[in-house]
């Protein structure tokens, strides 16, 4: 997926950009890269590097004194190598972009007919931050060139752009990613994680609006086109994808886990003695659901931090199976003779899952019993980067789709929908194949009502189909 961070201050903002970036990691694991802007030199500044193999902070904290200035933009990012930086008739400017486009071949066509060229390839395939950025130059004004953006893209876009005049911070049209504005005496920040503020004491300042294009300077906020009425934020967010103490819309993300492991514990008449949540998403929904079940909590499983951050995600899938083996660490002493019953964000593949039940009975565990933050994925999200489902096949429900219909597209709505013979089928196979004592996940309805927008205002297509494009 990706996720940035931008500032402009009276100061020099290089240490807030430095770890206001960092605060990101979670959300992407290729590349990482800042660039930042000196007024005084008219001079900007950029670097760029490889995370698949160490972690940002690693990368970039012997190279600070590279950067000057007051102004930067940073991006820990899940696609291309960012920022990139152009002279344009809009000026110079640099940009990072959290963004998916499904019609890259069609647009790179487009503008190659138009005599346009791209000087920044990634992995051999035109880097999708610098079509954007042709886009932008299109227009007549950076606002124009970013609506043509809006109107060509299809997928999603969310992107800073750092101007030798502040800060240019753009949402998605329809929101699908977030940017959240941050203030504090002397400066202003965009970033795709409130959780980037607290200890860079910035304050939640707004929540731009989809398809909102601001402008950030040290002494305030203009606003340059106004929001969309229109929203589809990802409800993925809640489940998954954020950190506990961010907000998006106002609704903190640890306190939606809460309140979805709380209804499902209200609601869950299994008999088991305590519950432990998969770190590190499973952890907020657990602690909700030991206080609605009435059982206590136990940490059976723990996180190995040191060396195994959430953000260390190798490329090649035998080596993701194998690093998200070595994450995880059961504690035998808590699992022995024990009814466990296990909160986590989601079901994808299935091959963490899988065997991560493995170890538990392994550990000595009597029962294992497992509950999923959300509905069953059904569908690969054409909207934002969601790497763990490039392709329906990749989802484990869509390959048992296929066993049960003979095509994994037959059928879907009745799959996706709570309580019907299809859907029970389908996770009954599930628990069987993972050799779980009980199974279930949790219904479209309650991971709304979590949440707490009204599900118009949120995309809920990977489980129920639904799309706005």
């Amino acid at each position: 997926m990706g996720g940035f961070f931008g500032t402009v201050a009276k100061a020099s903002c290089i240490y807030d950009l430095f770890y206001g970036t960092d605060y990101n990691s979670h959300l992407g694991t290729r590349r990482g890269g800042m660039a930042t802007y000196d007024a005084e030199e008219k001079r900007f500044a950029r670097s760029i590097h490889n995370l698949e193999n160490s972690y940002f902070r690693t990368k970039f904290e012997d190279i600070l004194g590279k950067f000057r200035g007051n102004s930067g933009i940073g991006i820990i990012s899940d696609t291309d190598a960012q920022p990139i930086i152009l002279n344009s008739h809009l000026g110079r400017f640099g940009i990072v972009t959290v963004a998916k486009i499904d019609n890259m071949v069609e647009l790179e066509a487009e503008l190659l007919g138009e005599n346009m060229h791209f000087a920044e390839l990634s992995s051999g395939q035109t880097n999708q931050t610098e079509l954007i950025a042709l886009l932008i130059i299109q227009g007549k004004t950076f606002v124009e060139g970013i609506e043509n953006v809006y109107n060509r893209v299809k997928g999603s876009c969310s992107m800073l752009l750092l101007t030798e005049d502040g800060i240019i911070a753009a949402r998605d049209k329809l929101g699908r990613t977030p940017i959240v504005i941050g203030r504090k005496e002397g400066a202003y920040a965009a970033t795709s994680e409130s959780s980037s503020f607290p200890n860079l004491d910035y304050e939640i300042d707004r929540y731009l609006g989809p398809g909102e294009i601001i402008r950030l300077r040290a002494e305030g906020v203009e606003q340059l086109r106004r929001p969309n009425e229109r929203m589809q934020i990802c409800s993925f967010l809640w489940v998954y994808y954020g950190f506990p103490t961010s907000c998006y819309e106002g609704v903190n993300v640890e306190a939606a886990r809460f309140r979805s492991g709380l209804a499902m514990g209200r609601e869950d008449e299994s008999e088991v003695d305590c519950v432990c949540g998969i770190p590190d998403s499973g952890v907020g929904m657990a602690l909700g659901y030991a206080e609605g079940k009435g059982v206590p909590y136990h940490r059976a499983i723990s996180k190995y931090t040191p060396t195994w951050p959430r953000s260390f995600t190798p490329s090649n899938q035998s080596m993701r199976n194998l690093v998200a083996k070595m994450k995880l660490i059961p504690n035998r002493a808590m699992l022995q003779d024990k009814r466990m019953l296990f909160c986590d964000d989601s079901i994808v593949r299935g091959t963490q899952l899988h065997d991560n039940v493995k170890i538990l009975f392994d550990c000595g565990a009597k029962e294992v019993h497992i509950r999923i933050a959300c509905p069953p994925l059904i569908y690969a999200c054409p909207f934002i980067g969601f790497t763990a489902s490039k392709s329906a096949l990749e989802l484990m429900t869509r390959r048992i789709i296929k066993e049960l219909e003979g095509d994994e597209n037959k059928n879907l709505d009745k799959y996706a929908t709570t309580g019907s013979p299809e859907y029970e089928r389908m996770v009954e196979i599930i628990r069987e194949r993972f050799g779980l004592n009980s199974l279930k996940f949790s219904t479209l309805e309650n991971m709304v009502s979590s949440i707490g927008l009204p599900k118009c205002r949120l995309c809920t297509h990977c489980f129920d189909g639904s799309s706005y494009f």
